[in-house]
């Protein structure tokens, strides 16, 4: 599955172009790789996303083509949240 669409589908991210748009920004890595919008994604991978001063970092438990809100949650598990300063980047 392309990783912009298993963010939505997930709701890691809540749109599909804003998932592509924080990839292109190289702010998304697959397993410590960076990732584009394109890239494949598969069950155990772990993914680390940056939302602004905020990095999470996810392993891929199930992947779906649709999901409801109540389930999205299911298809990954969080493995930390941390918060990041400026200065590192």
């Amino acid at each position: 599955m392309r990783l912009d669409k298993f963010l939505k589908v997930s709701r890691l991210i809540k749109r599909r172009t804003l998932a592509k748009e924080v990839a292109d920004q190289g702010r998304i890595s697959i397993n410590g790789t960076q990732a584009k919008a394109s890239s494949n994604v598969k069950v155990g991978d772990e993914l680390s996303v940056r939302f602004g001063q905020k990095v999470m970092r996810v392993k891929i438990e199930r992947l779906l083509e649709t999901t409801k809100k109540e389930e999205a949650s299911g298809l990954y598990t969080v493995l930390s949240e941390e918060r990041v300063n400026q200065e590192e980047e």
